[in-house]
């Protein structure tokens, strides 16, 4: 029997912006000191797993989760861009207090399978863009454990879409700074969703020894 490839989705974690501001994709953006602590237990409660590939978005704060549980693996962070954060447009770097009130806010919230953000992307384009990422990394990697860093509203769409739930409902899904998602992936069988936003306990369990 074909050992399924488990994929596990963590989010950055915290900055010193973090549920305030959208950054997007502008660069600079570092971990905040408990973002640097959370990525430390991120890496913490990896072990035990057989990781074999450690991927990560290209922005820094992702970069940054990623390098303890890289180090503690022994492995090589690869920067795949189909993990990047949605590229917000015109909205990157604007406060989220001053786009609540917008109309166009409640379509991100209710309608998001139409909305695009202005120059930017729409939430459609984001999800095949992740979907189509893990679909490369899990065949190029087949029967393995695969660590993504990543971004929320990415693995949102990723976990909507593994659990066959309309996009327009993926705002559901509560995904944390430091969060992990996993998703188990067996040829011929539908995605099996193991755990979505888990912040604490060990996860060596999601992978029998």
């Amino acid at each position: 029997m074909t050992q399924s490839t488990l994929i596990l989705l963590v989010r950055h974690g915290q900055t010193p912006t973090t549920g305030t501001v959208l950054p997007g994709r502008a660069p600079g953006l570092h971990l905040s000191e408990r973002g640097r602590a959370q990525a430390d237990a991120v890496a913490e409660r990896l072990s035990g797993l057989p990781v074999h590939a450690i991927y990560s978005s290209p922005l820094e704060r992702a970069r940054e989760t990623a390098e303890p549980a890289a180090a503690r693996a022994g492995l090589t962070i690869s920067e795949d861009a189909g993990l990047l954060e949605c590229d917000f447009g015109d909205w990157t770097g604007a406060a989220l207090a001053g786009l609540t009130g917008l109309p166009e806010w409640q379509t991100v919230q209710h309608n998001p399978s139409a909305f695009r953000f202005p120059n930017g992307e729409g939430f459609s384009g984001m999800q095949a863009r992740i979907v189509g990422t893990l679909d490369a990394l899990r065949a190029a990697h087949p029967g393995s454990v695969v660590v993504c860093f990543s971004h929320a509203d990415p693995i949102k769409a990723a976990v909507a879409h593994a659990l066959g739930t309309h996009l327009d409902l993926f705002q559901r899904i509560m995904i944390s700074p430091a969060s992990v998602s996993a998703i188990s992936y067996t040829d011929g069988q539908a995605p099996a969703v193991l755990t979505v936003n888990s912040t604490s306990e060990p996860l060596s369990g999601l992978r029998a020894p």
